[in-house]
C-alpha cells in the first residue's frame, strides 16, 4: 500500500515535502529510484571490459576433499587472493562459492533462506595439466572444467557445453581495504616523517593495498604499488538527492557473468512489471532486485519492485537449467545476446572453436560474496525439484484461502464490514474473507483496534464465523513511536529495534508518524514478534482471524528510495547486507505466529508484499499497488508466471487494479481473469469509489458472480495442486512452455497459461475485445472448450469469439479433473458437497487425474497422515479410483454425484463396482453433439476403491 496524495488530512504527523516527494506525479516517479548510472557500485561494475579478466587459477593450491574442492584464484593486478571452493551437490547441481582468503573482516553469507546444508557428492580430478583441472560431475558423463589463465569455468556434458562461468571475463571481487587517507591521516599525525618508511614495509606485506591477501605480494614475488587500483567517487561514501550513504567498509561489490550456449529464452529474476521472457539489457539499465515500495509502478520497466528472488531459468528445446545466486545484497542483472568464444587447448574436444548463439547473464551484487547454485535440470521438473530442495516449497494453505477476497482500504467500521458481508449473501455472491486494512487500528498502532470504529472485534469475527467466513487484518512492520503503546515498549526495552549507523534505534516516517523498525534478522525479536499473535496478547482476535504483512520492503516514507538507509545496523550486518532479506524474516515470523497460536495445530495464512527466495514457505504473495489500468491487467500474467518459476505459486494481482478507478468491462475481465489465478483479491484504494461486486449494475453483476462460481467449482483441483505444490515444488500456474518444452512457439507466450497440467487460460485482456487467438500446444494433443465442451486439436492458434461472458478455457485431453458443482456461500460450506469428475478422453481414449481431500485446514495430513490421495484413470472404457496414500488414516463423507465422460461414445450400459461389492447399473446420459456420457448418480464414496465400465 503506498502513500495517498489526498490523506494529507489523515496523515499530519508526515510533513508535507514527503508528501509531496511521493505523490507528486502520476504514476511512479523515477527520480525517487536508482538508476545503474545513479548506483557507484553498479557504475564502476558496468564500466568493465570483457574479456579482460585478471584473474588467474593457482592450480598448485587445488585440495580436494569428500565434499568439495577448492582453489585459489589471484587477481594479476593487485594480487589478492580469493578462495574458490565447487561442491557437487546431490540431484545434478553444482554449487560455487567465491570469497576473500583472508579478508579485513568477514563478509556476508546469507542465512535462513537454505532449508538445509544440501547435501553433497565427491568429485574425482579426471586430468590435470598447466591450462586446467577436468573434474567429473557423475551425472551423463558431465564435467567440470576449471581453465587457468584467465580463471574460467565450463560444465559440461558429453560434447554440449551447459554453461560457462566468467567466459567473457567480468567476474569483480573488491576487496575490503582500509581507506587510503584516513589511514596516511592517522599515520602522518602520529609519526610524521617516518610515515614513508612505515608505509613501504605495510605495502609490501600487502596490509594497506593488499588488505584481504595479506601474503599475495609476497608469494607472488611482487609487491603491490600505491595507487594500482584507483579510487573512484562512490567507494567510501554516496549521496542520492539529499541522502548520505556512509559506506565504513568501502567498496565491497561483487560480479560474475554466466553464458548459456544455444539459449535465447531466460525467466525469472521477479519481481518486474515486464513480460515473462526477459529482455535484452544492453543499451538500457539491467534488471534491479532491491526491495522498494514503489509508488503506482510502471510497466515494461527493469526498475526494482516489492521482492526479489535472484534465480534465472534457461530453457531451450533440448534442456531447462537455473542458477540462484544467494545474495541479499542490492543486485543488477544484465542479459545480452551473444556468441560462444572460441575454446582453448583444454576445451577443443569439447565442441571445437565454432560459434554459436548464446545468452549471458550478469550479476552485480553491493557486498556478500559469490554463492551460486547451478541446477542442471534437464527437465523444467527437474529444475523445480532441484530449487525446491534448497529453499523448500510452496506452503500448503488452507483451502479457504483458495477462495475469494473482498478487500478494500478500508472497510470503514463493523456496521460496514457487516453490510459488505450481507451485500453478498444478498447478491448470491459466495466468498470467504474479508480484510481490514490500517484504519481498523487504534491510530497505526498495528495489534490493536480502533476504539470507535471496532469496539468490539470478538463479535464481528464470531458473526463471520457462524457463516463460515473468516477476515484479515494487516500488521506491518513500521511501529509508532509511542511510550504508552505496548509492542512499542517491549521492543525498545529488549532492544530489538534496527539501528542507524551511530547505534541508536533508528526511527522513519510511515503511516503512524515516527516509526521504529523491528530488527527481524534477530531470531530472538522474531520469536517475541510471533508471541504476539497469541490470543491473550492479541486482544479480540480469533482463530478466523489471518493476517497481512504489508509495507515490509521496508517502507519508510523520508528515506532514501522510500526504504531504510544501507548504513543502518541488523546486529553488526549493515542493511545493505542484508536488505533483501526483511520481507521474508517478516513473513517467517508472523506466520510462525499464527501457527504457535493454535498450538502447532493450524495452518496459516499470510500475505506478504515483500519477498526473497524461500517466501513461499510461509504464504502468499501479490503484485503489489497495480492501477485499473488494462495494461496492469495484462501484466499480471507474466508477473504471477515469473513467481511460479522460482517457487512462488500463491500469487495474484489486487482484482480491479488498486489504484485509479476501473470501468465496468475492465472490473469484469478483471474479475474473470482472477478467478483463474491462484490468489483471487478484489483490493482498492482509499480514494477510490467503493466497488463491490454489485455496484456496476445487474448485468455485470451476473458476469462477477459467475467468474466467482467458476472459481468455487474448481476449488478441489486448485487445492489439488497446492498439495502437489507442498510435496514436489512444481508450480500450480505455469507457462506452456513447461508441459510443451520442445516447442519454440510456446516460449514467449505469457497472455495465457496452464493450471497444473491439465487447464489452459486465456483471459480476456483487451478493452472492446470481439475475439481471442489461443495457441493450443502439443502435437497430437486435443483440447476441449470447458464451457461447450468443443474438441479441438493441439499445435494451433484457434481464433475465439469473445462476448462479455466468454472466459476462455480448456481442458486437456487426457485429463480428469474434479469439480464441485453444488456453490454455496463460502468454501467451508461446501467441504462435504460431492464432486463431479470431467474426464476429457485423449485420442488414444485414456485420462488421468488426482482427488485430494484432508480436513483442509489443519497439519493432520502431514501430522498423523490425515489425508486422502486418489488416483484416478480411465482406459479401456473402464475409470477406476486407487489408493496414491496406503498408510493414510481419513474418511471423507464426500461421495461422486456425477461423472462427464468428455469425447466419448455412446455405451450400450454402464456399470459401478464398489470394492468388495456388487456391480450397480448407473443410468446416464448421451449428448451425439458435443461425444458426452454423462453418469448421474453413481453413488460412489469419494474416499475408496472403485471401478465404472462402460460396455
Amino acid at each position: 500500500m503506498a502513500p495517498s496524495s489526498d490523506r494529507m488530512g489523515r496523515v499530519l504527523v508526515v510533513p508535507l515535502v514527503l508528501l509531496v516527494l511521493c505523490f507528486s506525479v502520476e504514476g511512479v516517479d523515477r527520480g525517487n529510484f536508482k538508476t545503474c548510472e545513479q548506483s557507484a557500485f553498479c557504475k564502476r561494475q558496468r564500466e568493465l571490459k570483457p574479456s579482460q579478466s585478471p584473474y588467474r587459477a593457482l592450480l598448485d593450491t587445488l585440495e580436494l576433499s569428500d565434499s568439495r574442492i577448492t582453489l585459489q584464484l589471484i587477481n594479476d593486478n593487485n594480487k589478492v587472493r580469493l578462495l574458490l571452493e565447487l561442491y557437487r551437490l546431490q540431484g545434478n547441481m553444482t554449487r560455487v562459492k567465491i570469497n576473500e582468503l583472508k579478508p579485513l573482516r568477514p563478509r556476508y553469507e546469507v542465512r535462513d533462506v537454505l532449508i538445509a546444508d544440501p547435501p553433497t557428492k565427491p568429485m574425482t580430478v579426471v586430468s590435470q595439466d598447466e591450462n586446467g583441472v577436468v573434474l567429473s560431475l557423475g551425472e551423463n558423463e558431465q564435467r567440470l572444467i576449471v581453465s587457468a589463465q584467465p580463471f574460467r569455468l565450463d560444465i559440461v556434458e558429453g560434447p554440449e557445453v551447459l554453461l560457462s562461468l566468467n567466459s567473457r571475463g567480468l567476474l569483480a571481487f573488491e576487496h575490503l581495504r582500509l581507506r587510503k587517507d584516513t589511514i596516511s591521516q592517522k599515520i602522518t599525525s602520529t609519526f610524521g616523517s617516518m610515515w614513508d618508511s612505515i608505509k613501504s614495509v605495510f605495502s609490501s606485506k600487502g596490509d594497506i593495498e593488499g588488505a584481504g591477501g595479506s601474503d599475495n605480494a609476497k608469494n607472488e614475488g611482487d609487491k603491490v604499488e600505491e595507487g594500482e587500483e584507483e579510487e573512484k567517487p562512490g567507494m567510501w561514501e554516496e549521496t542520492f538527492k539529499t541522502h548520505s550513504d556512509s559506506k565504513p567498509n568501502g567498496p565491497t561489490s561483487i560480479s560474475l557473468d554466466f553464458s548459456f550456449p544455444g539459449v535465447k529464452h531466460v525467466y525469472g529474476i521477479p519481481e518486474h512489471a515486464e513480460t515473462l521472457r526477459l529482455k535484452n539489457t544492453h543499451g538500457t539499465d539491467p534488471y534491479r532486485l532491491y526491495n522498494l515500495d514503489v509508488f503506482q509502478y510502471e510497466l515494461h520497466n527493469p526498475m526494482a519492485l516489492y521482492g526479489s528472488v535472484p534465480v534465472i531459468i534457461s530453457h531451450n528445446a533440448q534442456r531447462t537449467m537455473g542458477v540462484f545466486w544467494l545474495n541479499a545484497a542490492e543486485t543488477w542483472v544484465d542479459i545480452t545476446s551473444s556468441t560462444l568464444t572460441t575454446f582453448g587447448k583444454m576445451l577443443e574436444f569439447v565442441q571445437g572453436s565454432s560459434e554459436v548463439p548464446q545468452t549471458d547473464v550478469r550479476w552485480i551484487s553491493e557486498s556478500g560474496i559469490i554463492d551460486v547454485f547451478i541446477m542442471l535440470g534437464p527437465t523444467p521438473s527437474d529444475v523445480f525439484t532441484q530449487y525446491a530442495s534448497l529453499t523448500g516449497t510452496q506452503a500448503f494453505p488452507p483451502l479457504s484461502t483458495l477462495g475469494y477476497h473482498q478487500s478494500r482500504w478500508n472497510y470503514n467500521d463493523q456496521e460496514d464490514v457487516k453490510a459488505v458481508d450481507q451485500g453478498f449473501d444478498e447478491h448470491d455472491i459466495p466468498y470467504d474473507f474479508i480484510w481490514l486494512d490500517i484504519e481498523h487500528t487504534d491510530g497505526k498502532r498495528y495489534f490493536t483496534w480502533d476504539p470507535q470504529k471496532f469496539p468490539q472485534p470478538k463479535e464481528m469475527l464470531q458473526k463471520l464465523m457462524e457463516k463460515r467466513r473468516k477476515m484479515v487484518t494487516i500488521v506491518d512492520p513500521h511501529i509508532k513511536v509511542d511510550s504508552g503503546y505496548k509492542i512499542h515498549s517491549e521492543i525498545g526495552s529488549k532492544n530489538f529495534y534496527a539501528k542507524n549507523k551511530d547505534g541508536a534505534d533508528y526511527e522513519g516516517w510511515c503511516w503512524p508518524g515516527s516509526a521504529g523498525y523491528p530488527d527481524f534478522t534477530n531470531p530472538e525479536m522474531r520469536a517475541w514478534w510471533a508471541s504476539q499473535f497469541a490470543y491473550d496478547q492479541y486482544k479480540g482476535s480469533m482463530e478466523n482471524l489471518y493476517t497481512w504483512n504489508d509495507m515490509n520492503e521496508p517502507s519508510v516514507f523520508n528515506g532514501p528510495e522510500v526504504t531504510m538507509h544501507k548504513d543502518a545496523l541488523f546486529g553488526s550486518w549493515e542493511n545493505r547486507d542484508v536488505h533483501n532479506l526483511y520481507g521474508l524474516y517478516v513473513h517467517m515470523a508472523t506466520a510462525e505466529g499464527l501457527i504457535q497460536r493454535s498450538g502447532g495445530t493450524e495452518r496459516p495464512f499470510v500475505l506478504s508484499r515483500a519477498f526473497f527466495a524461500g517466501s513461499q514457505r510461509y504464504g502468499a504473495i501479490w503484485t503489489g499497488d497495480n492501477a485499473a489500468e488494462w495494461g496492469h491487467l495484462k501484466i499480471s500474467i507474466p508477473m504471477c508466471l515469473s513467481l511460479g518459476l522460482v517457487g512462488i505459486s500463491f500469487c495474484g494481482a489486487d482484482v480491479g487494479g488498486f489504484f485509479k478507478h476501473p470501468s465496468a468491462e475492465l472490473l469484469v475481465r478483471w474479475y474473470q481473469a482472477g478467478a483463474y489465478q491462484p490468489f483471487f483479491r478484489s483490493h482498492a484504494h482509499l480514494d477510490t469509489p467503493r466497488r463491490e461486486p454489485w455496484l456496476f449494475g445487474p448485468e455485470n453483476t451476473a458476469l462477477i458472480r459467475e467468474a466467482i462460481r467458476q472459481r468455487y467449482a474448481l476449488l478441489p483441483y486448485w487445492y489439488q495442486l497446492f498439495y502437489n505444490a507442498y510435496r514436489t515444488g512444481q508450480p500450480v500456474m505455469r507457462p506452456l512452455w513447461v508441459e510443451f518444452p520442445e516447442e519454440p512457439a510456446t516460449f514467449a507466450i505469457d497472455n495465457e497459461y496452464l493450471i497444473g497440467k491439465h487447464l489452459l487460460v486465456h483471459p480476456v485482456t483487451d478493452e472492446g475485445a470481439k475475439s481471442i487467438t489461443a495457441h493450443l500446444p502439443g502435437k497430437g494433443e486435443v483440447w476441449y472448450d470447458v464451457h461447450t465442451f468443443q474438441k479441438h486439436k493441439g499445435t494451433q492458434n484457434l481464433h475465439i469469439p469473445v462476448t462479455m461472458s466468454s472466459i476462455p478455457v480448456f481442458q486437456r485431453g487426457g485429463s480428469i479433473i474434479s469439480r464441485k458443482d453444488r456453490i454455496r456461500r463460502s468454501s467451508s460450506c461446501m467441504e462435504n458437497d460431492p464432486y463431479t469428475l470431467y474426464v476429457a478422453l485423449s485420442a488414444q481414449g485414456t485420462a488421468e487425474g488426482e482427488l485430494y481431500i484432508d480436513d483442509f485446514h489443519t497439519f493432520n495430513f502431514e501430522k498423523e497422515k490425515q489425508f486422502i490421495h486418489r488416483r484416478l484413470y480411465f482406459s479401456n472404457n473402464v475409470l477406476t479410483s486407487s489408493n496414491l496414500a496406503p498408510d493414510s488414516k481419513f474418511t471423507t463423507a464426500a461421495w461422486i454425484e456425477k461423472i462427464i465422460i468428455i469425447g466419448a461414445t455412446r455405451p450400450s450400459s454402464v456399470s459401478t463396482k464398489a470394492k468388495d461389492g456388487a456391480a450397480s447399473a448407473v443410468e446416464f446420459d448421451f449428448d451425439s453433439t458435443a461425444s458426452v456420457v454423462t453418469l448421474h448418480k453413481p453413488d460412489l464414496n469419494a474416499g475408496t476403491d472403485w471401478t465404472v465400465t462402460l460396455q
